[in-house]
């Protein structure tokens, strides 16, 4: 970040500021308003924070406009094809891909720290059987910091990396457990001879009585999946996350924090939205039907896994999911399953129809990775689980980043308070 030279000038009757520009790497100026206040007598007012710039970062880019990502400075596309999750992880904690020593370094720490502590089995036993997945993830996520004392201390660097090492190695074993308890499975454990994404796998599907076999194409998917959803910049669960940070909570209590954040349905609930939507449609005879009331603004139907907030023109990461989907169907041999065709022929119809192109409203990243996971057996239960087990690398690094960075302040936004005006009190025998 460094002053671009240029001034911002607000005027307010007599009053006026003059506020530096502040110019990034990439991406649009902004406006420094923290003498805003002081100057003026008057903050700004932005409901969701979509137009402000609440931090610094050198993590995470997005040009929505352009349909860019770049994490660290490498195209989320190139990423995905050509890295592992493990390389992806090593290079949002510490802003450079590893060398061989360093990845195979890392790699062996990570699956040092992927079993959990004997008493957490116990842990679970707390909940019901029908407890959502999402519950049993953000608390059990939240209680590590009762286990692991000796990696809260958030002020010393070897303490914040042995706790980033462990969220990331635990964060799969908790999820699979979850999973397995709701069905009343038996725990399976890690094994250190998997990698990232297959030891998830074998967590989630393996019988303890018989050897499991790993399906390169569905492991390389996962891996890929893990990918695409392993940071996204200054979201809801990301800002949730550095906000509970800024306080000073541990590390194990701003990942949960983040888990709750990314649980809500306009979040981290996209792809279980895509399935449901397809499960409404029913039959591919009824997409026309379907399609012309999502044209009706008045009908209120939406066309969910379409589009973004954030990309206004396509989502980088869906032709990356795309090509996957097509691999896993290809490879699982899924020729007859319903909702799989339905998927399939409502994708041909949206990126050919002229209302939907020329409001580039394409297929994003969570319309292909629902039908990923449905094919894969993954229950929708677990959809957002999964999301979680890919975003905590990014969520930890972006808490790691904040904590480590000179200045910084806990969080505090303002309001535009609107309520009653100062009143005195009435006693209740007045009161009509």
């Amino acid at each position: 970040m460094s002053e671009s030279g240029k001034t911002a000038t607000i005027s307010l009757g007599e009053k006026s500021a003059a506020l530096p520009v502040l110019s990034g790497t990439l991406g649009p100026d902004v406006v420094d308003i923290r003498k805003l206040p002081a100057q003026t007598g008057v903050f700004t007012f932005d409901p969701g924070y979509g137009e402000t710039a609440s931090c610094t970062s050198k993590i995470t880019f997005i040009d929505g406009e352009k349909g860019i990502l770049l994490h660290r400075g490498y195209p989320i596309a190139q990423l995905a094809e050509k890295a592992t999750f493990m390389e992806v992880a090593y290079l949002l904690l510490n802003g450079e891909l590893p060398d061989q020593k360093a990845y195979d370094t890392f790699v062996t720490d990570i699956k040092h720290h992927t079993l959990l502590h004997e008493q957490i089995r116990n842990f679970f036993n707390g909940f019901r059987r029908d407890a959502h997945p999402m519950a049993i993830l953000c608390g059990t996520v939240g209680a590590l910091s009762s286990f692991y004392h000796d990696g809260i201390d958030i002020s010393n660097a070897a303490s914040r990396n042995l706790s980033a090492m462990r969220i990331i190695a635990k964060i799969p074993t908790i999820a699979a457990w979850a999973y397995r308890y709701t069905r009343g499975d038996a725990f399976i454990y890690p094994r250190n001879d998997l990698s990232y994404a297959e030891n998830f796998l074998s967590m989630m599907f393996a019988v303890p009585s018989e050897q499991y076999k790993i399906n390169p194409v569905l492991a390389r998917a996962m891996d890929r999946i893990l990918i695409l959803h392993a940071d996204h910049e200054q979201n809801a669960s990301t800002s949730t996350v550095r906000l509970a940070g800024s306080t000073g909570a541990n590390p194990f209590a701003c990942i949960s924090a983040g888990i709750a954040a990314l649980w809500g349905p306009a979040h981290g609930g996209a792809n279980e939205a895509v399935l449901k939507m397809l499960a409404s449609i029913g039959h591919k005879d009824n997409i026309p039907d379907f399609i012309a009331k999502v044209k009706d603004k008045s009908s209120g139907v939406r066309l969910m896994g379409f589009g973004h907030r954030v990309y206004k023109n396509f989502d980088p990461r869906a032709k990356i999911m795309q090509a996957t989907c097509h691999e896993v169907l290809s490879e699982l041999g899924i020729k007859d399953d319903p909702l799989l065709d339905l998927a399939i022929e409502l994708e041909k119809i949206a990126i050919s129809d002229e209302y939907f192109v020329k409001r580039s409203l394409y297929p994003n990243v969570d319309f292909y990775s629902g039908i990923i996971l449905k094919a894969m057996g993954i229950p929708t239960s677990m959809f957002t689980v999964l999301f979680a087990v890919a975003r905590t690398t990014g969520w930890i690094s972006q808490w790691k980043e904040m904590i480590e960075e000179p200045g910084q302040r806990i969080g505090r936004p303002r309001q535009l308070y609107v309520g009653s005006p100062e009143r005195d009190f009435t006693p209740i025998s007045e009161r009509s």
